[in-house]
């Protein structure tokens, strides 16, 4: 759990569930496909608390991943289910341990911008920019294209004789 005077923690998602994290914590998440020693990346952060500022993300957080190292893979402890009817001869009895991993948080926030980096370029973001959305066709902007004249076109190209 995160300390609660701490500045910065994040709310992250994996397996289908959310942790609130903070840098130095371990916790114990679904089995993910990793060797222990290895790290891996939280690229859906939900929520990220740093100082004063509230960053919510819709869905996540731009640009923002967080990345925690594999400590280990472990079993999770014995969870039993009992099904019992009585009178009818029913007795289940099962039992089931998840397969969880456990992680540690690396250190992570944002970087806070200097006046330099403000003057600098921003790079574009990746993947295909929007399409502007078109706007409605109102009578007013009928009549205006209508009223504007037509570019001329290059030559006409000559028509081809007709066959016999």
């Amino acid at each position: 759990m995160p300390k609660p005077d701490g500045s910065l923690s994040a709310v992250v998602v994996s397996g289908g569930k959310q942790y609130r994290v903070a840098p130095g914590d371990r916790v114990l998440v679904d089995r993910l496909a990793a060797e222990p020693g290895s790290s891996v990346k939280f690229g859906r952060v939900l929520l990220l608390h740093e100082g004063d500022t509230i960053e919510v993300g819709a869905p996540g957080v731009d640009g923002f991943e967080i990345e925690a190292k594999v400590l280990a893979h472990r079993r999770g402890p014995r969870i039993e289910v009992l099904r019992y009817k009585s009178k009818k001869r029913v007795r289940v009895h099962r039992g089931a341990r998840a397969d969880l991993t456990a992680l540690e948080i690396m250190p992570f926030g944002r970087n806070k911008k200097d006046e330099s980096d403000e003057d600098a370029e921003e790079t574009p973001k990746k993947g295909a920019a929007r399409k502007p959305r078109a706007k409605k066709e109102t009578k007013d902007t009928k009549a205006a294209k209508e009223t504007k004249p037509a570019k001329e076109t290059k030559a006409a190209k000559p028509a081809k004789a007709a066959k016999k």
